[in-house]
């Protein structure tokens, strides 16, 4: 059980099962809201379909606090493994 952002991060590389795009783009935002705070940078350009939806994903954590992205992120973690 990950339970606390840095075991959930370490646990993330070795699920057994690909959690599928949603979840990973959720952990992928929670990630950079947890260890970079708010999105910087400029939206990426339409044809750039992948950078485009992490930045879209990250931006809708704008103003969420670090502590708590860690947290939703070890809940979501904690979730995928084997009991």
């Amino acid at each position: 059980m990950a339970s606390d952002f840095e075991s959930a991060v370490a646990a993330v590389g070795r699920l057994e099962k690909d959690p599928g795009n949603d979840v990973k783009l959720r952990l992928y935002a929670l990630y950079k809201q947890a260890t970079e705070g708010d999105v910087t940078g400029s939206r990426p350009g339409m044809m750039d379909f992948v950078g485009r939806a992490k930045y879209d994903a990250w931006a809708k954590l704008k103003g969420t606090p670090t502590e708590d992205a860690k947290l939703e992120y070890a809940r979501i973690v904690d979730g995928l493994l084997p009991p």
